[in-house]
């Protein structure tokens, strides 16, 4: 049961960088998923109580955190919400990983982006909608897709991971 939940997670994760990529939005119901199924799996896995109250923290501390980059525009509503689903799951320990590697995988896309917006635009990304519109150089940056990346790339370390996989 425990690795049915746990599979939550990623599956989340890949939902989001997709819609984020395509649409520019993250759906609502992946956050909400990720936060109902966080409690789920800590309680599968076995983990300490105080890893729930340290995961409450974590959701409510990012979530602010996700408020201020939106109202500076530095990053949408969506992508806030995210970060504040995926902290419990990472926890205390892989908090500064995840950012890390998040930070590092968003200036990386957003490098690659921009480099794609100064090139000519091609006959088929009028095929492809997503694709001309991150092109355009109005689109701001799916963000969402480093959260992911961020994610999937410190979650086999975390705690809910190891107490289900043992490590």
């Amino acid at each position: 049961m425990a690795y049915l939940i746990l599979a939550v997670f990623p599956a989340a994760l890949i939902a989001a960088a997709i819609n984020d990529i395509t649409s520019f939005k993250i759906p609502n119901w992946i956050s909400v998923l990720l936060i109902s199924a966080f409690p789920v799996a800590a309680v599968a896995t076995g983990t300490d109580f105080s890893f729930l109250w340290q995961g409450a923290l974590l959701a409510v501390g990012m979530l602010i955190v996700g408020f201020a980059l939106f109202a500076f525009k530095i990053a949408g509503g969506g992508d806030g919400k995210l970060l504040a689903a995926v902290a419990p799951w990472v926890g205390f320990e892989f908090l500064m990983p995840f950012l890390m590697v998040t930070a590092l995988a968003g200036g990386a896309m957003a490098i690659a982006i921009l480099m794609f917006r100064q090139s000519p635009i091609m006959p088929f990304y009028g095929r492809v909608p997503w694709l001309m519109e991150i092109h355009q150089s109005k689109s701001g940056i799916p963000y969402g897709v480093a959260i992911a990346v961020g994610g999937l790339t410190t979650f086999s370390e975390t705690a809910l991971f190891s107490a289900a996989f043992g490590g």
